[in-house]
């Protein structure tokens, strides 16, 4: 299997690079030479390599920044899996899209199912959401994995800001409303190599049986000021961390209260 991996700096793409090896030959581009803003060269790339299966873990991923820049967020979450999908189907090849939580407005109780609704309350969820429609649509064989609160040690996340601030600042003030489930970078990228294999195994009976949308996220729940108070005890830092409510920390998206994912 020749699989071409897009977001490979990413800190899942870069989990993916390596738990992906097992699946066999990776391709894993630069931006510079696979920028999913540029259409054409999305086409060229696809079309050079012949993968027999695309793995899009690149995405736009400034939540905040996204609701000044719609049209660059829509262009790389929502328009480039388009193209990816369309250059699957003239291969004949497969397609795993890696999605998020904040296609869910936060108002249900518990965790969200595959079959609930999307209601997203951003921008980012919008297009992240568009994107997951346009390889639905696409009528290849698929895989949209939604995942939660990712964390890693590359890359921008919550945890890589909580220690940074821990180690600059003398006490922290964190959102204490907002409840969901941490998901190491490292668990969905060996998690989607898993599936890939049983894919593999099962040949194209496998893909017409489970193609679709499934939901890859860590059990369990907190809030983001419980994630930080984990973080500080694991690393060993005497950093108080205050409750504070999402009003008091405004931002420019809204996010949802509950991100969990049954």
């Amino acid at each position: 299997m020749k699989i071409l991996l897009t977001g490979a700096g990413g800190q899942v793409g870069y989990e993916l690079e390596r738990s992906l090896q097992a699946c066999g030959e990776v391709v894993a581009p630069p931006r510079a030479a696979l920028d999913l803003a540029d259409p054409e060269q999305m086409r060229a790339a696809v079309r050079a390599v012949r993968p027999t299966l695309i793995v899009n873990a690149a995405a736009y991923t400034a939540v905040d920044r996204a609701e000044s820049e719609p049209a660059l967020a829509w262009r790389i979450n929502a328009e480039a899996p388009a193209v990816l999908a369309a250059e699957a189907r003239a291969l004949g090849a497969a397609m795993v899209q890696l999605s998020t939580d904040y296609v869910f407005d936060g108002s249900k109780a518990g965790p969200y199912t595959e079959t609930d609704s999307p209601a997203p309350l951003n921008v980012y969820g919008q297009s992240k959401l568009a994107g997951e429609q346009a390889v639905a649509a696409a009528g290849i064989a698929h895989l949209i994995l939604r995942t939660s609160w990712v964390y890693g040690m590359r890359g921008n996340n919550f945890l890589l800001t909580m220690l940074r601030l821990a180690r600059t600042q003398g006490a922290l003030r964190v959102v204490a409303d907002q409840r969901g489930a941490p998901t190491w970078s490292r668990t969905i990228a060996d998690k989607t190599a898993q599936l890939i294999g049983l894919a593999q195994a099962g040949g194209h009976p496998w893909w017409d049986q489970h193609s679709g949308l499934y939901h890859l996220a860590c059990q369990g729940q907190t809030s983001w000021h419980g994630f930080a108070e984990a973080i500080m005890a694991g690393a060993g830092l005497a950093c108080p961390v205050a409750p504070i409510a999402s009003a008091d920390y405004p931002q420019a998206a809204r996010r949802p209260a509950n991100s969990l994912l049954n």
